[in-house]
Order: structure tokens, then sequence, then C-alpha cells
């Protein structure tokens, strides 16, 4: 089989699969499963997440190639069984975005972003079976605080939410107090699930996106450690040797530097 002539195109990227998928193609291709890629889709999507956070335009183009591959791969494997083929993904996708966009494909009104979300919604809604909650469609594999973000948005469409964010401030103080109170080990696992929570409600009230954020604060506390680390060897100190106040110094020192 001959190279594709265009790598620009789609196609080439459909055809390159066929060919490793074939009877003399790639061993390793050949022998994969949509179970075996599960951990490397969900590699490329955290990768992906990752050139978004560095604003990395190069990295971001080449995270999205990945993800692609992966996304053509499941795709070329499904064909094979007889599943769907990636024609039936790409008409799935395309007819999807045409029924939910009925103010750009259509005859309805949306004035503003907000409208745009609320009919998304209900066009989701009417899509849904009858007796189908609408948390069904919330994956349950999403990180944790992701997936509680997403859970309380859906109830908050129906109006299940605080009315005032200072009310959800108020939950905090309360699911706080819990904690301290809390005896055995499964209680303190509960009530600390349970301000976990409460956190994520203040940061969607607020239009912060937790899982971000999040990784936002792991990323600053890596680059401040790191430092710290760096300082150490500069200046011959053993880290686990060091008082806490030495500590607190050495971090004060990283993030001084680092936020320069």
């Amino acid at each position: 089989m001959s190279l594709p002539k265009n790598l620009s195109q789609f196609e080439a990227l459909v055809s390159i699969f066929a060919r490793l998928r074939a009877p003399n193609g790639c061993p390793w291709d050949r022998k994969q499963t949509h179970a075996s890629l599960r951990e490397n889709l969900l590699e490329e999507c955290y990768e992906t997440l990752e050139a978004l956070d560095e604003e990395d335009s190069k990295k971001l183009c080449e995270e999205l190639g990945d993800l692609l591959m992966q996304i053509v791969f499941h795709a070329q494997i499904a064909a094979e069984t007889g599943e769907f083929d990636i024609g039936d993904v790409i008409e799935g996708i395309n007819t999807k975005l045409i029924h939910r966009h009925p103010h750009i494909f259509g005859s309805a009104k949306a004035k503003n972003a907000e409208e745009v979300a609320h009919n998304w919604e209900e066009l989701k809604r009417e899509e849904r079976k009858a007796g189908t909650s609408i948390l069904a469609s919330v994956p349950t594999q999403m990180p944790a605080l992701g997936y509680s973000q997403a859970i309380q948005r859906r109830a908050a469409q129906v109006g299940f939410d605080w009315k005032e964010a200072e009310d959800v401030i108020e939950k905090l103080v309360e699911e706080v107090k819990e904690l301290r109170q809390a005896d055995t080990q499964k209680e303190k696992e509960q009530e600390f699930g349970d301000l976990l929570f409460t956190l994520v409600n203040i940061a969607r009230r607020m239009g912060i996106e937790s899982e971000s954020a999040l990784r936002e604060a792991n990323k600053r506390f890596h680059q401040r450690f790191t430092y710290m680390e760096e300082l150490c060897q500069k200046r011959g100190l053993n880290l686990s040797k060091l008082s806490l106040s030495e500590l607190d110094a050495l971090w004060e020192e990283a993030k001084k530097e680092l936020e320069e």
C-alpha cells in the first residue's frame, strides 16, 4: 500500500489506521482493543488539558493530533467488527450539532450565550428517554472534582441550588464544624467528602472550574517545592534535616522568586 499523498487530509489518517490494522499490518496495533486503549485515551485527554493550561499552541496542536488518533483508532476497531465506522461517528456529531443549534440552522432565536446554553439543555432533556435522570449522562469515571461540578450544574438547571452565594459559604462553615466533630474514620471520610462537595459548589457559583483550579494549585506547589530543593542543593543543605521554620522561610523565598 502506497503512502497517502496529502497528510493534511483526514482521510489520510483513516487510511493509515486501516493499514496498521490490516492482516499484514503492525503487530502492536492489531493487538489493541477498545479496552486496552482506555488508559491511552485518558492519558491523551490529560495531556491535551495540560497544553491548554500552559497556553502552548504548538503543544496543543500536537496533543489534539494524538487525541484524534485515539478516536480514529477506536473507530477502526469498531468498523472491523461491524459496530460502526468513522463515517457514523462524524454523521452522529454533525446531526447532533445541527439539532442543538436551531438558532443557526433553524428558526429559533437566541440573543446571547446564556440563552444558547439554556436551549441546549432543553434539547438534551427532550432527547432523554422518559424517566431518565438528568444526571445519567454525566460520566461517573470523570475525576471526582469535575464530576461533582457537573452534577451540581445539572441540578442547578432545574432550580435545585442555593439562592445566594453567601448561603454556600455558611454551609462550608457548617461542614468544617461537622468534620471536627466526626469520631470514626468512616464519619471523617463522609464529612470530608461533604466539605469538598461544598467547596466545589462555591467554585461553581464563582465561575471557577474546580478541576482546573486544583491542577493549577498542584502545579504551583510542584514549582515551589522543587525550587526549594534546588536552593538546598546550591547551599549544601539537607531538606529533610531543616526545621519547620527554616522550611517555611525557604517556601516564602520560592514563592517570592517564582512570582516575580
